[in-house]
């Protein structure tokens, strides 16, 4: 079951990262993404695989060491639960960027690459958004508006 869980975590998550993507100026998408529940879905897979464990789970995370960390996502339903983790969170962020692209007028095509570095690699995804976010201010009615960029 465990592995269902880890090959499923990532499937329920990227119909919303190819709409970001791929379709970005599709009205459904913006419809879509704009709930924050789009990752629901990987939430619900997480609490799947952390509740069961939750006297295990709890203390390495209260009070975290590296050996408990590593212990912990040493098992196959600590790496699961650690990946559904990460999936969830860079959905949320990347969701945001997204979002907040929009606001702003970043186009699409500047967007995907950061996107796709999110989906790969989320901390770098979000450094890259916010590197990009500051060349672009917002304007009213951002979503469809023309970019207004900075000097």
């Amino acid at each position: 079951m465990t592995e269902t869980l880890f090959t499923l975590t990532f499937a329920v998550a990227a119909p919303f990262w190819a709409l970001m993507i791929l379709l970005p100026r599709w009205s459904w998408t913006a419809r879509i993404i704009s709930s924050p529940l789009i990752v629901l879905p990987v939430v619900v897979i997480y609490a799947v695989l952390v509740i069961p464990a939750f006297d295990v789970v709890l203390p390495a995370v209260a009070a975290p060491s590296l050996d408990g960390v590593r212990e912990l996502l040493g098992t196959f339903d600590g790496a699961a639960a650690g990946w559904a983790h990460m999936i969830a969170f860079d959905l949320f962020v990347g969701r945001w960027a997204w979002l907040d692209s929009r606001e702003r007028g970043v186009p699409a095509l500047v967007m995907a690459p950061v996107l796709v570095v999110t989906i790969l690699l989320g901390p770098l995804g979000l450094a890259a958004y916010l590197a990009v976010r500051s060349r672009w201010v917002p304007s009213p009615g951002a979503a469809d508006a023309e970019p207004r960029r900075l000097g």
